[in-house]
């Protein structure tokens, strides 16, 4: 792995502190930042210093969150809400997660920060209940903090209230949009409504409220400590500061990164992330998640950032990166994604509840190997007014996988149903195997592992499947020593 392609800002604490221990933040530069604005500064100086900064959401959106942050605050009104978006749910993310174990006071600190430009007492941290050691850190940072009299009433003396409680989410994947998020914290059901209202002017309790992610809470403190001038001259003109991705799939080097925003895809897979291991060939990442797309070869030199990520059919997201090698199946990857999001659909619109059973059945046929040139057409159309019309962020992505690899591997969907062939021996329903009669010397093993006996033939003479009992399990694949059984 080359380290040295790391810039370390919002996981910077993250392996050197002990989380459990306030006295290790505080002696990392810890509730600085907090200390100098309510004592020294103004709440229009820290909006406008994170507005110069270019801090962009973390969270999947990319919204400027200086501007959010003005929003809530030119609003007028007797209580403003502070709300930490703990929901992670993205298959292969953990970014967050590892963020709030390894440095909860960073957290802490940048919702008080929040509260304090934005005129709010009261912070929310809405966090899965799946994530126990991350609570329990929370849970301890915040009574530390609370005594040393950095949350509570009259913080530092300044005049300052401000207070943090946990709201535990059920793992529902579209709480992580914010309206379905604040709808669950307030106890109904975690659905999105229409915007606007934008939280910013109407949120929780129909009240001011500012939701950022984790990993966006955590690049404040830093911000305001080494100056906005800093902050934007790391990354590209307008994806300003690092990002945390989380590699996983088939890549060498698994786990999280921080990155410079407009590193190019190449250097994270290869330089960093190693390559794919056991010498297979790279053939896609899926960034962005469910919600996201598939980048391939043809964008190892594309800079990674907002708009060059939307610009080739994908998106950041909350930052997973899954990378698949020579032995996946495109269309399977887009029904596996569909099947995900499928199963997360609040239900609320009709696009994204029946668009997405319909994409998938779709999708289903063409891995049966039933599906026509028309279904692939049918695919592109209603993903494209799925997109036009869902209600929310999970609806209107939820067809991204599926455009995206059709886009960039339409010789697989082709294959598939012209050729009711699957290149990389994934569908089962369009898949063979066989016993090469050059390679096959009749030991008889493979005969004798079969789960359904539907291997025949004699000691030392070449053996026989039969393809209308076969089942496809592999174990004769495995079991051969000779290497003389291949799915085709």
């Amino acid at each position: 792995m080359d380290a040295k392609k790391q810039l370390r800002i919002a996981t910077r604490n993250c392996g050197f502190i002990d989380p459990e221990h306030i006295e290790d933040y505080i002696g990392v530069r810890g509730y600085e930042a907090l200390a100098n604005a309510i004592t020294n500064g103004t709440p229009a100086g820290v909006i406008e210093e994170l507005k110069r900064s270019g801090l962009r959401g973390r969270g999947g959106g990319g919204f400027p969150t200086g501007t959010k942050w003005a929003f809530a605050a030119a609003n007028q009104a007797d209580q403003k809400y502070v709300v930490c978006n703990a929901d992670e749910g993205d298959p292969g993310a953990f970014m967050d997660r590892a963020l709030l174990e390894g440095d909860p006071h960073s957290i802490v600190e940048a919702m008080a920060i929040c509260g304090f430009a934005i005129g709010a007492s009261i912070g929310v941290v809405y966090i899965r209940a799946e994530y126990p050691l991350a609570i329990k850190r929370l849970i301890k940072s915040i009574e530390d903090a609370r005594e040393y009299g950095l949350l509570g009433r009259n913080i530092l003396g300044s005049g300052f209230d401000f207070d943090i409680e946990l709201k535990y989410g059920a793992g529902a994947f579209v709480c992580g949009e914010e309206t379905a998020l604040i709808r669950s914290m307030e106890g109904s059901r975690g659905e999105p409504y229409t915007k606007p209202p934008f939280p910013a002017n109407q949120g929780y309790w129909g009240k001011p409220t500012i939701v950022n992610n984790v990993e966006t809470l955590a690049n404040i403190p830093a911000i305001l400590i080494k100056g906005a001038d800093w902050f934007s001259s790391i990354g590209t003109e307008k994806s300003k500061g690092t990002k945390v991705f989380a590699l996983a799939g088939k890549i060498s080097n698994v786990g999280l990164i921080e990155v410079p925003m407009g590193i190019t895809l190449g250097e994270i897979i290869f330089e960093i992330g190693g390559g794919c291991p056991d010498g297979k060939k790279f053939k896609a990442v899926q960034t962005g998640g469910p919600s996201g797309g598939a980048l391939t070869y043809r964008d190892i030199d594309v800079p990674i950032d907002y708009d060059n990520l939307i610009a080739k059919g994908s998106m950041m997201g909350s930052g997973g990166m899954i990378v698949l090698d020579e032995d996946n199946c495109m269309v399977d990857v887009a029904k596996f994604f569909l099947d995900f999001t499928m199963d997360e659909t609040c239900g609320k619109c009709t696009p994204c509840r029946i668009g997405s059973k319909r994409l998938h059945e779709i999708l289903d046929r063409i891995t049966q190997g039933s599906g026509t040139l028309e279904d692939i057409e049918k695919l592109k159309t209603l993903g494209a007014t799925i997109k036009d019309t869902a209600l929310c962020g999970l609806g209107q992505t939820m067809p991204n996988p599926v455009l995206s690899t059709i886009t960039t591997f339409m010789d697989e969907y082709r294959a598939h149903v012209l050729d009711r062939k699957c290149p990389a021996g994934v569908c089962i329903s369009l898949l063979e195997i066989v016993i090469l009669p050059e390679k096959c010397i009749g030991c008889t093993l493979c005969a004798r592992v079969c789960p359904v006996n539907c291997i025949s033939g004699t000691t030392r003479e070449m053996h026989v499947i039969d393809q209308t009992a076969c089942i496809k399990c592999g174990v004769c694949i495995d079991s051969c020593k000779f290497a003389a059984i291949v799915k085709q």
